[in-house]
């Protein structure tokens, strides 16, 4: 039965979120655009007790928390949100629950990503649209190449899969990456970053970002890359250095990069990553699949119906 209890939808860009769940619990309303900035955020939810959060989208420091007093209930799809400051939301009586997800989404995104690199698939694809010239490139081999993973967790070990389906040689190196878990994904484990690095065709990242690995790429260890390499990062933008890397992209030391996330999201129009020729750019669109989604926007609606039944689920604080 519906109440009176107001409930945000953050960032639904499609428009799916309320078509997916059961939300007759509250008065949800779907906001389909990003809200720019925090003004706009507060103007926008401040009458309500309740906001799902979409992943990362819409930040949530402890200003944010001060200036909506109403706030009871902040839900992000997924178990972990970087971008919520749940001190501040615990500080504010404020409860932070989560929703599972999946991985598998990432890892097929990556892929389509490196295959869209190595067979140059947007600029044939639009000679043929516009009917352009018949074969302009020779694609890149996979099959025999070496694919460097900067991680071996639930992603890296599952694209280390499909590289090894592929016929491909797998290195990985990670900081606390051991001989054993690499030997039991079918990977050989680099003795070092700067040796992955050099040695592999396709890099691929897929490290969570912490102290330890923000920036953990740069201009010297772009220099380390072959120039008939590509670097593909569906994890988060600031593990590699983004002014480094537009560098080695303009300037061709590196053969091209697969990029689904970005410092700065949604990108700014006019960013060189969007018009790069070397560069085969996704609007972060790693975790977005029917699956994600339907099980985002039912857990949702869950831990909504469960805090509002005194018994919160999935609690993250």
């Amino acid at each position: 039965m519906l109440t009176d209890i107001r409930c945000a939808v953050l960032d639904d860009y499609q428009g799916v979120a309320l078509g997916l769940a059961d939300w007759s619990r509250v008065r949800a309303t779907s906001f389909r655009e990003h809200f720019a900035s925090r003004d706009d955020l507060v103007a926008a939810v401040r009458d309500c007790e309740i906001v799902v959060a979409m992943r990362e989208r819409t930040p949530f420091p402890a200003e944010v928390f001060e200036r909506l007093p109403n706030l009871r209930l902040l839900v992000t799809t997924g178990m972990s949100n970087a971008s919520i400051d749940l001190e501040a939301a615990r500080a504010h009586g404020v409860t932070v629950c989560g929703t599972g997800g999946g991985s598998a989404s990432t890892v097929e995104l990556t892929w389509a990503l490196i295959l869209g690199l190595a067979r140059h698939l947007v600029s044939e694809t639009t000679a043929m649209r516009t009917d352009g010239p018949w074969q302009r490139t020779v694609g890149a081999d996979l099959h025999g190449r070496t694919l460097g993973l900067l991680g071996l967790g639930r992603i890296g070990s599952a694209v280390a899969a499909v590289g090894r389906a592929f016929g491909m040689e797998v290195l990985a190196w990670s900081q606390n990456l051991t001989l054993r878990r690499a030997f039991e994904h079918g990977a050989r484990l680099a003795p070092g970053l700067d040796a992955l690095l050099a040695g592999s065709d396709v890099v691929s990242v897929h490290l969570v970002l912490g102290d330890r690995t923000r920036g953990l790429v740069g201009e010297r260890e772009l220099a380390l890359m072959k120039p008939t390499a590509y670097l593909v990062n569906t994890s988060r933008a600031a593990i590699v250095d983004q002014a480094a890397l537009l560098r080695a992209l303009r300037e061709r030391r590196i053969a091209g990069a697969g990029l689904d996330v970005f410092e700065e999201e949604p990108l700014p129009a006019g960013h060189e990553f969007r018009t790069l020729p070397n560069v085969l750019a996704t609007p972060h669109l790693g975790y977005v699949s029917e699956a994600n989604y339907a099980t985002f926007f039912r857990e949702a609606a869950e831990d909504i119906t469960a805090y509002l039944d005194g018994s919160p689920l999935r609690v993250l604080t």
